[in-house]
């Protein structure tokens, strides 16, 4: 087995040391948002405004990295049957969940190359861009696009990365191919109508580094790093911009660490206690990069997902050089939002759910383990040895007496 590991320098964050190493490891012109859409407006429960006539909850659906090795690739082109890549089936296990959400958000952690490859897996990423339009047919609506992998192929791997998003019709954050595009929040509506009764929530997205490899020369907003004062600006930008919930999504930690790292927990403690009159600056932080499904966690009232683990992985082996096989092992996180009482209060989480899910490397295939334990038949003994692993990890920090369950 190829070792899919390679250990990064630490990285200096807005006065945090950040240790955290580098990651292991058909097509078809696609409808709109299919209900869920991007915002065209300020959001009418944004500051200075009166709760809506209307306005409802939202359920908000996040999952871990999509990092495409080159097995990965393999199987979407034999999925393909010899014509081009598809995605779909690998990710059709994820999909009643992702597409069942007001608003579904994935993490793409690698850079797409140009159409016709060639296409690398690890150490350095080029992945086809059929992966997005099979997100949009899975049923998500945005994406985070900051990582250490997201320079792997330069500005224009970022450039082909989010063309292809566009042409898919997902949004993205956390990487831009122009000043303006980076000083743009990415603000979204939940929920099937653009008017009063939808909330506007933004998603920001932000990585500790990007593998010692620069921000393209005259290019510094390229990629977005992690930076508490400028996380809670554009946050507070964002609220400005009329989003009523501002997500961010993380690319942090330790790898093949259960346990959030203390950087991690700083940053959530600092950036949780944030807030401008009566709502706090963040309502979710979304976290990705260390290969293994990590804790939810309520910090000073806002949930923390240090790190949902790899959604789509080929089989790695740790910095042991063992297999590792947490690392097809993930959580999908389900938030539901409700409407606030009265102007300038905060969209409260009134459900918090964690969903079990496993990339099955032989097939190929996501296993929603929330549905398979649901079946009549039930669950094997392997299923229910590392949906109870994952549930181990989720809840390590006490998340279920703050109203954590397990969703189905």
């Amino acid at each position: 087995m190829t070792k899919r590991i390679r250990l990064g320098a630490a990285v200096a964050v807005a006065g945090l040391l950040a240790t955290a190493t580098a990651c292991t490891g058909q097509q078809s012109s696609p409808p709109g948002f299919a209900g869920r859409h991007h915002a065209d407006a300020p959001g009418v429960n944004g500051a200075g405004a009166g709760k809506a006539e209307g306005a409802r909850t939202f359920t908000l659906l996040a999952s871990g990295d999509i990092l495409p090795h080159s097995v990965i690739i393999e199987r979407a082109a034999a999925d393909a049957g010899g014509k081009g890549y598809d995605f779909r089936p690998m990710l059709k296990g994820a999909a009643p969940a992702v597409s069942g959400a007001d608003l579904a958000i994935c993490h793409m952690e690698t850079a797409y190359g140009q159409e016709g490859g060639p296409y690398t897996g690890y150490p350095s990423f080029k992945s086809p861009p059929e992966v997005a339009s099979a997100l949009r047919a899975t049923g998500y609506d945005s994406c985070s696009t900051a990582s250490n992998h997201t320079l792997d192929d330069g500005a224009q791997g970022i450039g082909r990365t989010l063309d292809a998003l566009d042409r898919a019709g997902v949004a993205h954050a956390g990487s831009a191919r122009s000043p303006e595009e980076a000083s743009r929040p990415t603000v979204l509506t939940a929920g099937k109508g653009k008017g009063k009764d939808a909330a506007k929530v933004a998603h920001l997205a932000y990585t500790y580094g990007t593998n010692d490899i620069p921000l393209p020369d005259g290019q510094p907003w390229a990629v977005n790093l992690i930076d508490k004062d400028r996380i809670v600006s554009d946050a507070r930008a964002a609220r400005k911009a009329g989003a009523d919930v501002v997500v961010v999504s993380l690319h942090w930690g330790t790898e093949w660490q259960d346990a959030p790292d203390d950087v991690q927990l700083a940053l959530g403690r600092e950036l949780t206690a944030s807030g401008t009159g009566e709502r706090p600056d963040i309502d979710l932080i979304l976290g990705t990069h260390a290969h293994v499904p990590q804790a939810y966690e309520k910090v000073n009232g806002t949930w923390i997902v240090y790190g949902m683990g790899d959604q789509v992985a080929g089989a790695m082996v740790n910095h042991e050089g063992a297999r590792d096989r947490r690392a097809n092992e993930s959580s999908m996180g389900r938030f539901t939002f409700g409407p606030p009482a009265k102007a300038g209060q905060r969209w409260t989480v009134e459900k918090a759910e964690f969903i079990p899910q496993w990339f099955d490397p032989g097939a190929g295939r996501v296993v929603d383990l929330g549905a398979a334990a649901a079946t009549p038949a039930g669950e094997s003994g392997r299923l229910r040895e590392i949906r109870d692993r994952i549930q181990r990890a989720v809840l390590s920090r006490g998340a279920a007496q703050d109203g954590l369950v397990a969703g189905k």
